[in-house]
């Protein structure tokens, strides 16, 4: 079944994900923020970020858990290794399992892969999903030591903005993890420049970076149709900006990561 137009999407989301919170989107810009970015594949050492640390993996693990959360999933854990993943499932009493290895294909006998558009297609009310994907879970972990840490996709970046506004956070370090050797990570680098556009006030048009999205690196191997593990499905929901009007926080509980709405 193809998934359905862009317009059409919110149609299949319960209602509390689709309210607009206005009145976050008019919050002055009254802080002087600071801004780095930190590329987590690279090989030189990186500073450890210390106030708010915005991870963000667009494809896809990011946008994965948005539609889990916004399908909703009563808590996501985000958990560093296939073998951690099947200890933490086998204590959750009727858990969901998503995960993907390197390269995008999903992991055998899980549940789901790392797949937005097929989790779009998934009753997952009341349910707790674990995740194990390579990059994005990855840096959640490295930067768990983090004041405050966000998981961020396209489909959340301005309620990104708007929870890292109201928290007064005075440092933004974005952790890209879609860059590798083969890959420009522009998918998540452009998201990186539209949460940062906000914070600053400056204008922005939200398609400009959805292109760059589709434009990107990983973005062509999804419209190649050369890997089923690559569905342009999860291609055209990640490159939807702003779909999502709620952040994904990252908490620490009992030593395990999770995300809940």
């Amino acid at each position: 079944m193809p998934l359905p137009q862009v317009g059409q999407l919110r149609d299949l989301l319960p209602c509390v994900a689709t309210q607009r919170c206005a009145e976050n989107s008019r919050l002055p810009y009254s802080l002087v923020m600071r801004f780095t970015r930190v590329f987590l594949n690279r090989l030189n050492d990186q500073p450890d970020a210390k106030d708010t640390v915005v991870v963000i993996d667009v494809l896809r693990s990011f946008t994965t858990i948005a539609v889990a959360l916004a399908k909703g999933a009563s808590a996501v854990y985000p958990v560093e290794g296939v073998a951690t993943a099947i200890e933490l499932l086998g204590g959750i009493k009727c858990p969901v399992s998503v995960g993907a290895i390197a390269g995008g294909d999903p992991v055998p006998g899980f549940d789901h892969g790392n797949s937005p558009s097929e989790l779009m297609r998934t009753h997952l009310v009341g349910k707790t999903v674990v995740i194990s994907s390579a990059a994005g879970v990855r840096a959640l972990h490295r930067f768990r030591q983090a004041r405050r840490l966000y998981a961020a996709s396209l489909v959340c970046a301005r309620a990104t903005a708007d929870a890292i506004r109201m928290v007064g956070a005075r440092h933004v370090c974005f952790v890209i993890t879609g860059e590798w050797v083969d890959r420009d990570g522009d998918e998540d680098i452009a998201c990186a420049d539209y949460i940062e556009s906000l914070l600053r006030g400056a204008p922005t048009v939200p398609e400009a970076f959805a292109q760059r999205v589709r434009k990107s690196d990983f973005g062509r191997q999804f419209t190649a149709g050369t890997s089923l593990s690559l569905p342009q499905d999860d291609l055209e929901l990640a490159a939807h900006a702003d779909l999502f009007q709620f952040a994904m926080p990252v908490l620490c509980e009992e030593g395990q990561l999770v995300i809940r709405r």
